[in-house]
């Protein structure tokens, strides 16, 4: 398709233009470490190619079968992510193709998103060839997310020492076995952070992920309170901890190590850093879908932490309430993941109106709209709004997940959705498994 064939859609830029009659990068690769071929409803079939080096992407080819709109949307998406890390390149939007081509005529903009999820499958494809790597070499002690020659995991730093590197290298081992790891934050403290913390990580197991869930608030843990592990504690085998297990979903905490709920950790920020390499390296979480992240408010030592040990694949759910205070804290949670280089998979609304249990009706007790408005200022996905429900206080000090309990109300919906958009944005997207297995001895129903 030519020019002047696009015209008769409606007027192009010229990056359109451009792209359309010369797309860049097209074309398959001979040596590749990702690949995916969809074709869409309009019939239209396209296919990636990509190449990762360094934990970057320095090439990605791609074909269509589509008119030069899909050209052009192909070309750009290509563009956009080469340099970037795998997990970077995962979160590239139809939005991001669209913006950078100056836009697509309105019949054609479903190009762009048959490019952004052509790409984002090819992407999945290259994290689970890297995660079978990493199973068949497990025995030798290789993460397996790259070669031997490039592992940064294998390679001595200056001035570290023979116990430190083994620590590192432990440590690299155990996080290569999690799929995708989420910090749930927010710069304010009272937004119910921890509550959603815990019913995402219960959702995501519920729909048959293996999760963990882990709190890194060391002063003030709330996870086993809102999970009904109050009276549980934590055993060790052999040189590791043992987490609580849900069905398909494993819990820690520090309020699980200590021998009474009145129990307080009087700790300094060295001993916290220590006690969190702890809880990701000596703990069996074993090969997880996902991992979820529980920090306290602020951008201190916890979250901080969190980034420096996890490793990619991983990304920062930030949770905030409509009112200006609460956002303007929660600004700053999106200015610290930049800084670390933390991906945002996006901003939650929580306590957003409440859905009056007697009329169905919408009361703004906090006013709405302050997390959207602040994900469009700052360039962010806005993952969803949860209104304020009475049961959620209920389910919390009961220790169950609201979101199955009440399954059917508007708070509960919005957290389906939620999640589902989490699951989306997922790098990797891996088959969910069969039925569930039975639960074990403790259960939520």
């Amino acid at each position: 398709m030519n020019v002047s064939d696009l015209n008769v859609l409606g007027q192009v830029s010229p990056q359109v233009a451009e792209r359309a009659q010369n797309p860049r990068n097209y074309g398959p690769l001979e040596d590749w470490d990702g690949h995916a071929r969809l074709t869409g409803d309009c019939g239209d079939t396209m296919e990636f190619w990509l190449k990762v080096t360094n934990q970057q992407v320095v090439h990605v080819g791609f074909t269509t079968t589509g008119c030069g709109s899909s050209r052009a949307a192909g070309s750009m998406a290509t563009e956009l992510v080469i340099n970037k890390s795998p997990d970077e390149a995962g979160f590239l939007e139809p939005a991001d193709i669209l913006k950078a081509l100056g836009g697509l005529p309105r019949d054609s903009e479903h190009c762009a998103a048959m490019a952004s999820s052509t790409l984002r499958a090819a992407i999945g494809d290259y994290f689970a060839r890297t995660r079978a790597q990493g199973r068949n070499r497990s025995e030798s002690g290789d993460c397996g997310t790259c070669s031997s020659a490039e592992c940064p995991s294998k390679q001595r730093q200056h001035n570290e020492s023979e116990e430190q590197f083994r620590e590192r290298q432990a440590l690299a081992r155990k996080m290569c076995q999690i799929g995708y790891k989420l910090l749930v934050m927010s710069g304010k403290g009272g937004v119910g952070k921890s509550t959603v913390a815990a019913n995402l990580a219960a959702s995501l197991a519920l729909a048959g992920k293996s999760v963990g869930l882990l709190d890194v608030d060391i002063h003030g843990p709330s996870i086993p309170k809102l999970m009904g592990l109050e009276r549980e504690r934590l055993v060790a085998h052999g040189q590791e901890i043992v987490p609580i297990e849900i069905g398909n979903l494993k819990v820690m905490s520090i309020g699980l190590l200590l021998p009474s709920a009145t129990d307080a950790v009087i700790w300094r920020g060295p001993m916290k850093y220590t006690a969190i390499r702890q809880f990701l390296k000596d703990v069996n979480w074993g090969a997880l879908d996902y991992l979820v992240i529980d920090a306290p408010p602020g951008t201190g030592d916890e979250p901080l932490s969190v980034a420096q040990l996890v490793g990619q694949p991983a990304g920062a759910v930030l949770v905030t309430t409509p009112q200006d205070l609460a956002v303007a804290d929660v600004r700053r949670s999106v200015s610290f993941c930049e800084k670390v280089g933390l991906p945002v998979v996006g901003i939650i609304e929580n306590m957003s109106g409440l859905a009056c249990p007697h009329c169905g009706g919408r009361i703004e007790l906090f006013k709405t709209g302050g997390g959207k408005s602040l994900a469009r200022e700052m360039g962010v996905p806005f993952l969803g709004s949860v209104p304020i429900d009475p049961e959620i206080v209920q389910c919390g000090d009961r220790g169950t997940p609201y979101a199955h309990q009440f399954a059917e109300s508007p708070a509960a919906k919005a957290l389906a959705v939620i999640v589902d958009r989490i699951v989306a944005a997922s790098p990797r997207k891996g088959s969910c498994p069969e039925p569930l297995p039975p639960l074990a001895e403790r259960s939520w129903f």
